[in-house]
């Protein structure tokens, strides 16, 4: 019983890293998007 505790702890650990890095990944392409925007809104001026 204490094996699959552990083993379920482990997986739900394992996922939510890869929810979290996901997230932070969206985050980052939306801030690359922004970024973006302004450059060509600077270069117009």
């Amino acid at each position: 019983m204490r094996k699959l505790m552990l083993i379920v702890i482990a997986a739900l650990a394992l996922s939510a890293c890869n929810t979290v890095r996901g997230i932070g990944q969206d985050v980052s392409k939306g801030g690359q998007a922004i970024e973006n925007a302004a450059k060509d809104v600077s270069n117009k001026l």
